[in-house]
């Protein structure tokens, strides 16, 4: 016989869990710009004052000379007032990896849509497109996904449109189910290829408008778009992990933990969850790449905090990584960019050679210090350098072994500091007294090694990511029934209700060497290493370091004392007053 709490237990089968029911009820907070006496309705667009212009524009103007010159590359601000036009058809695509909140990209476009107009989801990304694998999604289709993670009701993919008979299939399922507009969710590259798009549909008549997302927050543009959706449910998810594991630490009493974390080149996720935890040690790429720090250099330094906390019988600890690190490492940049022009020049000649083959013929073809380099290099590593580059050209960072790099490294370099002090200990070096040298070498080395990265990326989205999404749903959704080609949606001032924009993509691109070759593409956004966020954190780190002062930040919260708490690092170098964001 079935109990009645078997039964409800089944019933909360397919995210019907108490809290996924519960979430779908929350209300989203709604810019003015998109209500009418309550009622969504789409917004019209006017000129600002702001024009972008990127250091390449004169080439980008060349290469979009369609939508250029039709934006001008100003940016606009949406503003309340403009009519629902009908029978226009909208496809929408999720493009690369997932990131909390994209479901409610899509409730907010059907709701500026509305029951005049047709929006049409495409299956697995860019790929879906090419296919022509198009469906109609109507509203009550998304009141089961509204305000949940994932990006499973479409699915994506990482395909890149950039071949002659790849857009001659754009253009034909543009023809075949008469798309007024597509809206691209992504992140930069998948902005870069809604541009290129924006410009081939031009005479089509099919407008195409982008979406900021990524977790790794490297799509941002100053005031104008502080931060791509997906960062700050990610971060949370990482900051939690991180926290617990910083309260473990003096628990176990004997640890050192390595947390390599997503985010691609940038160091964003990194710095914003050290704000959020306080750990001893904090790697930031970008700063790596600004003092030129080699590999020893950074293994210097943190088997010098390492030495230190030891010494006052603090053996353990937690050190963050950031995915991108080893791309910013100087002798590993100069070998990775070698490898990647030859890994493309020689294609077709590396194609049938088995790894260990590989290695040996990669190895003659890159210069001394190079080749050297490589081949000094455990076989972990070398294997994943030796990876054949995603579509975009980039090296394949999560599957480089970083922190086992570095912890290897680290433990050779604290066994040389206990058997030859005198290179390490004394004027000018680490000064420790007789009973904290004593203490240091009793200490044992012990570490563990994590990689958070596919842990935060389909995840609930926070409150401040829910609401942000289906805003920037509202914008792309007007500005496709606008008529607005080429533009990506944004939201500013997030502190103070939240001003709606429009930025032309071609105002973004800049011109950077991929698989050998130059190619037009919207410019990463790196930690800056000036800004308040990287300041703060900078100033602070050495207290750190030095004794426990490590927080933990608990589970993202979408009610409750931080529900509507925005990333520390948007706060910080926008500016911002509140720690809370505000939209209406």
């Amino acid at each position: 016989m079935t109990s009645s709490i078997q039964t409800r237990l089944t019933e909360m089968e397919n995210r019907n869990s108490l809290f996924e029911t519960q979430l779908r009820q929350v209300e989203m907070p709604i810019c003015n710009a998109f209500l009418d006496n309550g009622a969504v309705v789409p917004a019209s667009f006017h000129e600002t004052d702001t024009v972008l212009k990127g250091p390449d524009q004169a080439r980008t103007d060349a290469a979009f000379p369609k939508s250029a010159q039709k934006s001008g590359n100003v940016v606009l601000e949406a503003v309340s007032g403009k009519s629902r036009p009908t029978a226009k058809r909208i496809a929408v695509l999720f493009s690369g990896g997932p990131a909390a909140g994209g479901h409610n990209v899509l409730v907010g476009i059907q709701k500026i849509i509305g029951q005049d107009n047709t929006l049409l989801g495409i299956r697995k990304g860019p790929k879906g497109l090419l296919e022509g694998q198009l469906f109609e999604i109507k509203a009550d289709d998304l009141a089961a996904i509204e305000n949940l993670g994932g990006f499973d009701y479409l699915g994506s993919d990482r395909t890149k449109i950039k071949t002659p008979e790849q857009f001659e299939l754009v253009k034909k399922t543009v023809r075949q189910f008469k798309l007024d507009g597509i809206i691209v969710i992504g992140g930069d590259d998948s902005n870069t290829n809604a541009a290129v798009l924006a410009e081939y549909l031009y005479d089509e008549g099919c407008v195409v408008v982008g979406v900021p997302k990524t977790i790794d927050g490297d799509l941002q543009v100053g005031e104008l778009l502080p931060i791509s959706f997906g960062f700050d449910t990610a971060t949370k998810v990482y900051a939690e992990l991180v926290g617990n594991i910083l309260q473990d630490t003096p628990s176990s009493r004997k640890y050192w933990h390595f947390i390599k974390l997503m985010g691609r080149s940038a160091s964003h996720v990194a710095l914003e969850v050290a704000l959020q935890t306080r750990p001893a040690v904090t790697l930031i790429s970008e700063e790596v790449d600004a003092k030129q720090w080699s590999l020893n250099d950074i293994v210097e330094h943190i088997a010098a905090v390492v030495a230190r906390r030891a010494a006052k019988g603090i053996s353990y600890g937690v050190v963050l990584v950031p995915e991108g690190l080893i791309e910013f490492i100087p002798e590993f940049r100069v070998l990775i960019s070698e490898l990647n022009d030859v890994l493309a020049e020689y294609e077709q000649d590396l194609a049938p050679l088995s790894l260990s083959q590989k290695k040996n013929f990669v190895e003659t073809k890159l210069n001394q210090g190079s080749a050297q380099l490589l081949a000094s290099l455990p076989d972990s590593i070398k294997d994943m350098l030796l990876l054949d580059r995603d579509s975009h050209g980039n090296l394949q960072v999560s599957q480089v072994p970083t922190e086992s790099l570095l912890v290897e490294m680290i433990g050779i370099k604290l066994s040389e500091m206990k058997n030859h002090p005198a290179r390490y200990f004394g004027a000018g070096k680490l000064a420790f007294s007789e009973a904290e040298m004593a203490t240091f070498n009793q200490f044992k080395f012990a570490t563990n090694n994590h990689f958070f990265g596919y842990e935060g990326r389909c995840g609930a989205p926070t409150l401040f990511d829910a609401a942000y999404t289906l805003n920037l749903g509202l914008i792309a959704g007007s500005l496709a029934l606008s008529g607005k080609t080429g533009y990506m949606a944004a939201l500013r001032d997030l502190d103070q209700g939240g001003r709606p924009l429009a930025i032309p993509l071609t105002g973004l691109i800049n011109v950077e060497k991929r698989h050998g070759v130059d190619e037009m593409v919207i410019k990463k956004a790196l930690v800056d290493i000036d800004s308040p966020a990287f300041q703060y954190f900078a100033q602070r780190r050495s207290d750190w370091a030095n004794d426990d002062l490590f927080v933990s930040p608990g589970p993202r919260q979408l009610w409750g004392p931080t529900a509507a708490q925005l990333p520390f690092m948007v706060v910080l170098n926008q500016g911002y007053d509140s720690l809370e964001f505000s939209i209406r």
